[in-house]
């Protein structure tokens, strides 16, 4: 059964396909073997029967006319009516050493007529006088040298019935092939679009087609869709509404607290104030982390340059090695959010840090490298959830909410991509982001 799956096509083109060859293919093997044998065999045999009969007739009429008159007359007429070409040696007898057994449908065929209808010794030569047959008749006073043409034993119209089957089997197979692509090209633009919609690309194009059954897909992907959208959509506007709210609650507080004068409990409270900030603004991140900007085909070296020479400014040693000369459909804010979490993250536990970017079969990879204390295997899952802060080891987050990581994998994923964290080869962390092209 293996074997069997390796060898059928992976497409629903492929497949289709298969199902219409296949029966084809049958068909002519059973019509074959069951009734052109059969017919072949039968029009051969009446055939032979004929061309048996002509010569049993022209020896008939020879032993009534015995004269050596009548028989040169009987043998001017044979070609003529009877497509007979006939020669006579005189006391001539037919070896049994050259004689040879029939080979081949029409000298079977041929043998056996001239057993029923000749009754005497013959002889059949099928290969020797290009496109007749010579059949040699042992006769009392010799031999009779009997030459006809091989198409009195052959009927042309079972080949014809062939190439009119191979015809008509061409002909349906490639107006199937027509039709069958037509019905896959529906599928096939619903699983781009649905692939662009995994990539956080729009999809607006995008019209169902096809059999009622892609249409009622089609559909529902549509659905989908919307349900989606308007699900980030209202996540995105709670969190940001949330952390306005938040956000204006900490204002007067700030005011309250510059009310209040320098004390031990004021600079404890302005501390808590700040931390909630930074909170804060994670949350605001977090909400814009899946981005509404438009997806664009961006330079993938011009913009790894622009984050690194930010992450620089703030005093970041950062190692690029980029030259891809790639373009690739991105959300630009989005990602360079993406990526400044990671430098950023890489800047607060390491002292060097090396961001690499290298083309791959239908994809981008991008890998931060640092020097820092690493994450422990059995954490590097966790990290990657909301509000998750590593006590050990490595703080992601630097005290903040521990949204960074989560922030950057749903940019990474809402691309259709995918990240990972390895051990670095400079000792630390690895982040690997991979994205499709």
């Amino acid at each position: 059964m293996k074997i069997i799956k390796r060898l059928l096509p992976r497409t629903l083109f492929g497949r289709s396909i298969l199902i219409i060859v296949v029966p084809l293919i049958l068909l002519q093997v059973v019509t074959t073997l069951i009734f052109f044998n059969r017919h072949w065999e039968t029009i051969s045999l009446l055939l032979s029967r004929s061309f048996s009969g002509n010569i049993s007739m022209v020896i008939d009429t020879m032993n009534r006319f015995p004269d050596v008159k009548d028989r040169e007359w009987i043998f001017l007429i044979s070609p003529g009516n009877l497509g007979l070409e006939l020669s006579f040696d005189e006391g001539a007898i037919l070896s049994e050493d050259t004689a040879e057994k029939p080979k081949g449908l029409i000298t079977e065929m041929l043998a056996r007529g001239m057993d029923e209808r000749v009754h005497r010794p013959f002889h059949i030569n099928n290969e020797s006088f290009g496109d007749k047959v010579q059949v040699k008749i042992q006769l009392p006073e010799g031999v009779l040298n009997v030459l006809g043409k091989r198409k009195l034993l052959f009927s042309s119209t079972t080949y014809i019935l062939i190439m009119w089957m191979i015809g008509t089997s061409l002909i349906l197979f490639i107006v199937a092939t027509i039709f069958m692509r037509n019905q896959v090209r529906p599928i096939r633009r619903l699983a781009v679009a649905a692939d662009n919609f995994g990539k956080g690309r729009d999809v607006p194009d995008f019209r169902p087609g096809g059999a009622a059954e892609v249409r009622q897909a089609a559909a529902a992907f549509k659905l989908m869709q919307a349900r989606i959208q308007r699900q980030i959509s209202q996540r995105t506007e709670m969190l940001a509404g949330v952390s306005h709210d938040l956000g204006t609650v900490l204002t007067r507080m700030k005011l309250e607290l510059a009310l209040l004068g320098e004390s031990p409990e004021a600079r404890a409270l302005a501390a808590d104030v700040v931390e909630m900030e930074h909170m804060i603004e994670g949350y605001l991140a977090f909400a814009r982390g899946e981005g509404k900007g438009n997806t664009e085909p961006v330079e993938v070296d011009p913009l790894l340059k622009e984050v690194v020479g930010n992450a620089r400014r703030n005093g970041a040693e950062i190692k690029l090695e980029a030259a891809t000369g790639m373009t690739i459909p991105l959300r630009p804010n989005a990602f360079r959010r993406c990526l400044g979490n990671l430098l950023g993250n890489a800047a607060r536990h390491a002292k060097h840090i090396r961001l690499a970017a290298r083309r791959l079969d239908g994809g981008l990879e991008i890998t931060v490298d640092d020097d820092g204390p690493g994450i422990p295997e059995d954490k590097r899952e966790e990290v990657f959830k909301a509000f998750f802060r590593l006590d050990s080891a490595r703080n992601l987050d630097g005290g903040g909410a521990g949204l960074g990581l989560s922030i950057s994998r749903d940019i990474v994923h809402a691309h259709g991509g995918d990240i990972s964290l390895e051990t670095s080869p400079l000792g630390g962390l690895r982040v690997v982001v991979r994205l499709p092209v």
